[in-house]
Formats: structure tokens, sequence, C-alpha cells
């Protein structure tokens, strides 16, 4: 769900490490209940708008995330534990990591009837590579020989004498990517990387009929997959309300649905969503409202879901604050960090539900280090906070009068922390601090994309496949896709090339930590807790988990 010789991912960090900790309940798929339920029988489900047309390459929200990854099947999949299997791939192979040959299965169909073939995976990814496509998630091909060229951007100084980037190709599709025959693909990386196939697996490298590439506006108000389920009808995208999706009967791949469809029904409060799963009114929600945490386990005795996933959570601060900027803007940032009392916050709002951060990235991930140096800035200190507060000050005074705005989404039972991190402000740093709410996750997204939030914003990241890299470089390297707050430093970009490069996993482990320390000097954002998922269900369905990733399994719920 995310940029630049940054979103090489580090994908051989062992996948069979993940140590997703926690409990499902007897409802639940981890109880061994496996009840057969009705094949046929549509569920429904928690969700809200996505943030754009439901084109894989350009969705890397969870909202849309969740549907695009229902609709399509890629060369890979990922199963419930995270670890990486052949969906669409016969075979992956390589001699020494960095040029590969793929044959994709043949005999599978889109929806449409159109043969998924090997062009239609070339021709989907040199679409979502090409910069004047402007695709979310562009830069996962730049390990690509020829990203380069399709990706490139051309500055611009206008008349008011700012400076703007434009898409300036010098190529159309990447030299490193080859059609051999309609069930063979060659690709030659920049430079080795044993762990490339594990990427496979997320929702950037799906294929695309040929009609998506005519209207790709129009193909993402009603998208064409090969997954295990199709949209229900055209226009069964109802903006704003749901999009319904059935189950596509000749689907044959490893994730086969267990019921006839899922509509996502659209909130914007969790609390009403509680509501009418208690009432059997909706199917399953994975997300709680916050005063449901200390209840949801009563109010819900056998269909109630906490596990662990690869996930965190985040308050981000935009680079172009000035309040934040220079020496003055990292004492801030840190003695904002500092005024922040995590482990109180966990236990009250959240009632043990989350794990404060120790780091950038998530336990649930292989390398990961709760002492990294430099993160003692995470820890409670309001005497410290202060002291750090007064000494920015002196560099360059607050603006009087100023508030700091926190915004946040109100569809994800944020506004609870959000008021106590604004409280945690005003008492420990003396400014005046408030959340800004959203009713749309999107809303928050577009404001970050176009630099425009006058304030931090609640932020996380949900893994898109098991490794520190995945945590650092497509949210923090210079230009990356998810980098909306626009931090840039060349010494942790270097890291990272490096961490990419590097032969074994721990020493790869080791680059991504210096990374880190880096991290923790320049603190671009604060990190706040590990997630964990929360779900109910209600008395109508069975068989609720979630993955490695904290993704409710959809398909395997089955309905009574």
């Amino acid at each position: 769900m995310r940029f630049s010789r940054t979103s090489k991912a580090l994908g051989l960090l062992a996948v069979a490490a993940l140590a997703l900790t926690g409990c499902g309940s007897a409802g639940s798929a981890s109880s061994g209940q496996t009840a057969a339920g009705d094949p046929n029988k549509i569920i429904t489900a928690y969700s809200n708008e996505p943030q754009h047309p439901l084109l894989p390459s350009n969705t890397n929200e969870v909202y849309g995330g969740r549907v695009v990854e229902l609709l399509f099947e890629g060369l890979r999949s990922y199963d419930a534990s995270g670890k990486s299997v052949n969906a669409l791939a016969e075979s992956i192979d390589t001699t020494d990591g960095q040029n590969y040959t793929i044959k994709v299965k043949k005999g599978t169909k889109f929806t449409n009837g159109e043969e998924v073939t090997a062009k239609s995976f070339v021709d989907a990814w040199n679409f979502a590579a090409l910069s004047t496509n402007a695709q979310a998630s562009s830069s996962f091909f730049e390990s690509i020989e020829g990203y380069d060229a399709v990706s490139a951007t051309k500055k611009t100084t206008g008349a008011d004498g700012k400076s703007t980037s434009t898409p300036a190709p010098t190529a159309q599709t990447m030299s490193g990517l080859v059609l051999k025959d309609d069930s063979t693909i060659t690709v030659k990386l920049a430079q080795p990387e044993a762990d490339w196939p594990l990427r496979l697996g997320y929702s950037a490298f799906m294929p695309l009929p040929s009609d998506a590439l005519k209207d790709p506006k129009a193909f993402g108000e009603n998208p064409i997959g090969n997954g295990p389920y199709k949209m229900a009808a055209k226009g069964a995208w109802q903006h704003d309300s749901q999009i319904a999706l059935v189950k596509n009967a000749d689907y044959q791949g490893p994730r086969m649905a267990k019921n006839g469809g899922v509509t996502f029904k659209f909130y914007t409060d969790p609390a009403p969503a509680y509501t009418d799963i208690q009432a059997n009114n909706l199917d399953v929600t994975d997300v709680l409202p916050t005063n449901a945490l200390k209840t949801y386990t009563t109010d819900f005795p056998d269909h109630n879901l906490n596990k662990a996933y690869a996930g965190n959570a985040t308050l981000n601060i935009p680079n172009y604050l000035p309040e934040f900027q220079g020496d003055a803007g990292k004492l801030r940032r840190q003695a904002i960090s500092m005024a922040i009392n995590r482990d109180e916050i966990t236990k009250v709002v959240f009632n043990g539900t989350r794990i404060p951060a120790k780091d950038f990235t998530s336990p649930s991930v292989d390398g990961y280090n709760a002492n990294v140096a430099g993160s003692d800035v995470l820890k409670f200190d309001a005497a410290k906070a202060k002291e750090l507060w007064a000494k920015a000050d002196a560099m360059s005074p607050w603006p009087a009068g100023k508030t700091l705005q926190l915004a946040y989404n109100t569809d994800g039972g944020n506004k609870e922390w959000i008021d106590a991190v604004a409280n945690n402000l005003k008492n420990n740093l003396g400014i005046k601090a408030e959340g800004q709410p959203f009713a749309k996750f999107a809303e928050i997204l577009n404001l970050r994309k176009a630099k425009t939030l006058p304030g931090f914003t609640r932020a996380g990241w949900q893994a898109d496949y098991p490794s520190l890299f995945n945590f650092l470089g497509p949210v923090l390297q210079t230009g990356a896709s998810a980098n909306y707050e626009g931090y840039s430093n060349p010494a942790f970009d270097k890291l990272l090339n490096e961490g990419l490069a590097s032969k074994t996993t721990d020493d790869a482990n080791k680059k991504f930590t210096q990374a880190q320390e880096i991290l923790f000097q320049d603190l671009p954002n604060l990190p706040l807790w590990y997630q964990a998922r929360q779900a109910v269900w209600s008395q109508n369905v069975t068989n609720v988990d979630s993955g490695w990733n904290g993704v409710l399994l959809y398909y395997n719920i089955t309905a009574k």
C-alpha cells in the first residue's frame, strides 16, 4: 500500500518468524470451528469509501485495498501466516537473484471471459510504473531495470518562482520487463535481490484485462478481476454507501470463497456498526469504538477476535510546518514525543489491546529490535519534554495563541486517543492542542498528498509483505509513495539501499536498524503503539479470523 529505489522490499525476512500472538474466540477460525455454513449467502462487513477508483496499482489504503485484494489474483498469494505461495505463477526461477523467469499458469480467466496471460501482467506493470499514469504504487516496480526511464520527472519553475515536477518519461515500457510468449515473462532487476518474488503477492502486481488500459478511470469504477469475488453488477459501488461483491464461481485459486459474496457497508463512525452487529444487522466489523474495547469480549463472548499483526500507529509531522524545521524543530519533535504517555493511553484508552512502540516497525516481523539507539525518546518524561520545549522556544518562539491540530478520521475509532494525546500536550508542554476530525480516511490522505495539513495527522502502516524494509522505505525514504509528509535524509536512504543489496537477512536487518537510529534523531513521525486486530461478528456468521497483516479473511467467513 505504498515509494524510490525506495520500495524494494526485503522480503527474505523470514515470514515464518511472524509472531502473531493473540487469541481468537470460540467463534473464530483460530479456535478450530469449521462450520460449513451456507456457501451462497452474502455476508456484510464494515468499511468506508475508498480514496481512489479500484485499480490495483492505485489503491494503497485499507478500505480500497480490502476490496481489490478480493477482486484480483496475482502471481503469488499470502496465506494466513504470511507465507508466500504461488497462485498464478507456475514457477519463478533465478540463478543469480537479478534475472528471473516467470511462468504463468494457463487456463485462468478474468470475469469478462478474457484469458489471463503473461501479457496481462506485463501490460499492467508497465502501466503502473509509467509516471504519466500517476499510480500511487508505481514505485513498487523500481527494482526492475528501466524503471527510471518510465518514471522520470522534470522540474520546472513557474512565473511565481515556485518549482514543480511534471512527468517526463523517456520510455513507455521498462527495458527489464520482457514478454517472451503467452505464458513466459523475463525480469531483469537493476541489482540482485533474492527476495524480490515475495513482493509479487501485493496488489500492485496484479494483472489487468485489456479494457482496463483503454479507460482506467471507468475501469476503476467497475473493475473486472480474476480473484475469488467479482463486482455484483454494474453500479455495485454505491459511493458513500457500499460496495457489493459476489462469489466468482470460476475462481480455482488458494482463496476459495466459503460464502456467496461480501457487501462492504460504509460507516463514518464505528459505534453504529457495533450496534448493528449486536442487532444482527451487520455481520462483521474490524473497527471497534474505543469505549467497546473494555466490553467487546463480554458483549460478544463467542464472537470476538484479538490478534496481533504486522502494523503500527504513528503521529506524523509534515516536513513543511515551519515550527518543526531546523534545530528548534527537532527539539519540539522530541519534546512532543516525550510528552505523550503511551503506557497510560494503551492501558486506559485501549484497555491493553495495544503495545507501546519501541521502534518504527513491528514486533510481528523478523529482525525487530526493541533497543534501537535513540529510542529513549519514546519514553514518557514530562519534565524532560518541558525542558526541550523551552530550549526550542529560546531559538524560535512558538507562535502566540497557536493551536496544534491533530487530524484523525472518525471512522477508525480514533477520537478518544487523539483527545488523550492533546491533553498530554496541554498538560506537559503548556500548548493548545486539539483533534481535527474528518469523516473519511480518504479526506486526510488527500490533504496529506496535497501537503496542506495545518498540523499533525494520525497515521499508521499495515504491512504489504512481511519485512522491516516495508515499514521504512515506502513511508520515509526520499520520494516514497506514502511519504506524504516529505521527509528526506540521504544517509537514511543510503542505509536502506545497502540493506536491500545485502546477501543475508541478518546483514540486511543490521542496516535497517542503523537506518532507524537516524530516524530517532530526526523523528519524521512519532511511533505510538503496535496494532492488534479486534473484531466482533453477529450470530449470523462464523469462522472469522484475520491474517498476518490484520486483514480479515473475508473469503473464509461462513454464513449460518
